[in-house]
Formats: structure tokens, C-alpha cells, sequence
């Protein structure tokens, strides 16, 4: 066993059911690591991989490196097909669409793949739907990220997280050339607003750290298999954020001209968000969020709209974006100005 790690107790079908998720999920592991992993010797496991073959699936053994290794061999279990409503295939159609954002991945390539597959096995009489059920959703994205430097390693990525292996992250901080070196844990591809990020735990920073996937520079998988925590919730590492960033929250009162009340009344913009309308029809949202730069590109979208009313922080750091943009441009027109008449 590893050093430090709890003692795990299993009874037979527990090892079982273990066994077959390890298999499922982490390809090529060897007799020591199936011990390893359920506590018991070499023996045990072997009675139990003749038993895992008896429930119906097929294993596979190779060497590596001078050890036997075992796997699933791909399909191996007898599944029942599956039956999709047009409903369901609706359903489908329209998570296929948002996943626009995964363009030049690939993820993109597998969801294609699947839809293929799907395609293949549909009953005729479904044929017919499926060009007219392909247009019932329409994404539209600005902004897109470009994920061509980085598509090469993302298959690594999903080895990793597939397998919970250890990996090696080259990584370009924004605005940057040069590459720093992380050890990560990958634990979880995080979607906000177009892009794809993977958050994990940085062993050399000894912290959690969130990389956006199109500055990954290059990826290297180690054999070190870890662990996710027991307590590790995701949601959790943003349940405090506006958007991405985690930093110390603060108690945000906004409020919004009754022109776009409405728009603001009708969305969830952090749980347990409050909201008040006046006499003027105008709206008041307060709530608690952390990430400063996220809130005041927010509000600064509203523009004469949306007037801070706390923090005081808050309020000046919106001031003095205002007053840099109205220099900005009054500067750009004298010197447009000045040109103007040179060459009248």
C-alpha cells in the first residue's frame, strides 16, 4: 500500500464492482496495482478476475515494461441497444449544439462520431427527421477561443482525466511567451463563457489552479495514478465567484434604470441574490461575489444603466474605468481633430 493511505476493505462482490470500475476507466493495470488498490494479495485478485470474466466481460492481457497488465477489450460486454424517442433525439440535437464551444477539439471530433453512430442504428422511419431536427437549435458564439495550438495535447488531457494519471502541464500565462511547468492532479474540465478550462491541483504551488486549455503548451502523462479527494466538490471552488476568479467576496449592491429592469429582474446572477424596486421603477440587486475585474466588465456592459451603490471600492474602481475611457477618447479626437484640418 501507499504510504499514508486509509486501509480499504472489501468484500468479494465489493472488489468485484471495484475491479470492473478500474478496468473501465484506467486501461493496463497490472496484478500489484489491483492489490494495491483493494487491499488484498496477488491470489485474491486473480480468483477475482476469473470471476469478473464469468459476469460476461472480456479481458485482455499484455506486457508492458516487463510487467502483465490487464484491460477490457473495447465492447467487450453484451449492452442491449438503446431506443431513442424523437424527443430524446431533440434533446440530443440541441446538447450537440451547445457544444459549439469545443470547436477544434477533440471532444468535438468524439461528439461527431457519436452522432454517427447514433445516425447508423436509428429505425428508417426516423431518417427522415433528422435533417429538420438538426436545425431546431441554433448556437451563436462570439469570441470563440482557438484551441489549434493546443488540440494536439488535449487527447493526453483526456487520457489523464480518464485514468486520474498525474501530468506534467506546460503551460503559457496570458499575455506571455514564456511557459512555466506545473504538476497537476486533473480533476475537472470547468465551461464558462466559451472556454474550456481544467482545474486540478498543483502539486508544485501546493494549491488548486484553473488553466485555460488554449495556452496549454504541452502536456507529458506520468504513471503516477492519484486520488481525487473525498470531500472534492467542484461547484464548491466557485460557489463564491462571479465568474472564475475565487479571490475574498464582497457585498455588491447594483442598481439598474427601469429601461432594462426587466432584463436584470428576469435572471439568477448569484445565488441568494436580492431584489428591490422602487417607487421609479427602478431595480436594486445585491448579493455576495468575489472576482473585481468580472463584476466591473459586468456592470460597465449596462453602461449608463447600472450604477454601483457598494462596495465603495467597487464604485471607485467603475469611476476610474469611465474617466480612462473618456480621456482615451477624448484624446483620440483632438488628435483626429488636428489631423482633420492639416489637411483641409
Amino acid at each position: 500500500m501507499q504510504k499514508g493511505k486509509p486501509a480499504k476493505k472489501y468484500s468479494q462482490a465489493g472488489r468485484l464492482h471495484r475491479i470492473i470500475r478500474l478496468l473501465e476507466t484506467r486501461r493496463d493495470m497490472t496484478l500489484d496495482e489491483l492489490a494495491e488498490e483493494c487491499d488484498v494479495d496477488r491470489r485474491t485478485i486473480h480468483r477475482d478476475l476469473n470471476a469478473v470474466e464469468e459476469a460476461g466481460y472480456t479481458l485482455t492481457s499484455e506486457w508492458l515494461q516487463g510487467k502483465k497488465t490487464y484491460s477490457f477489450l473495447t465492447k467487450s460486454r453484451n449492452i442491449p441497444p438503446i431506443t431513442l424517442s424523437l424527443n430524446q433525439l431533440m434533446s440530443l440535437y440541441l446538447l450537440r449544439s451547445l457544444g459549439v464551444h469545443l470547436t477544434g477539439t477533440p471532444f468535438q471530433a468524439e461528439v461527431e462520431e457519436l452522432f454517427r453512430t447514433i445516425t447508423s442504428v436509428l429505425p428508417d422511419r426516423y431518417a427522415a427527421h433528422l435533417e429538420r431536427i438538426a436545425r431546431v437549435s441554433l448556437p451563436i458564439l462570439r469570441g470563440a477561443r482557438d484551441y489549434s495550438s493546443a488540440s494536439k495535447h488535449l487527447e493526453e488531457l483526456q487520457r489523464a482525466l480518464l485514468h486520474q494519471y498525474r501530468l506534467r502541464l506546460s503551460y503559457a500565462k496570458q499575455g506571455l511567451k514564456e511557459t512555466e511547468s506545473y504538476e497537476v492532479d486533473p480533476y475537472t474540465l470547468v465551461f464558462h463563457k466559451g472556454g474550456i478550462y481544467l482545474l486540478g491541483y498543483a502539486h508544485n504551488r501546493k494549491a488548486m489552479r484553473l488553466f485555460a486549455l488554449e495556452r496549454v503548451r504541452g502536456i507529458e502523462v506520468t504513471r503516477h495514478r492519484f486520488e481525487i479527494p473525498a470531500d472534492y466538490e467542484p461547484e464548491k471552488h466557485f460557489s463564491s465567484a462571479f465568474g472564475l476568479v475565487s479571490d475574498s467576496p464582497m457585498k455588491v449592491k447594483v442598481r439598474f434604470s427601469p429601461e432594462i429592469a426587466p432584463t436584470i429582474q428576469e435572471r439568477v446572477w448569484m445565488p441568494g441574490q436580492k431584489l428591490m424596486s422602487d417607487t421609479e421603477g427602478r431595480l436594486t440587486v445585491e448579493f455576495e461575489a468575489a472576482g473585481e475585474m468580472e463584476l466591473v466588465s459586468w456592470i460597465l456592459s449596462y453602461g449608463a444603466h447600472a450604477e454601483v451603490l457598494e462596495p465603495p471600492e467597487l464604485r471607485r474602481e467603475v469611476k476610474n474605468q469611465v474617466r480612462d475611457m473618456r480621456e482615451y477618447y477624448r484624446g483620440k479626437d483632438k488628435k483626429q481633430e488636428k489631423g482633420d484640418k492639416r489637411h483641409v
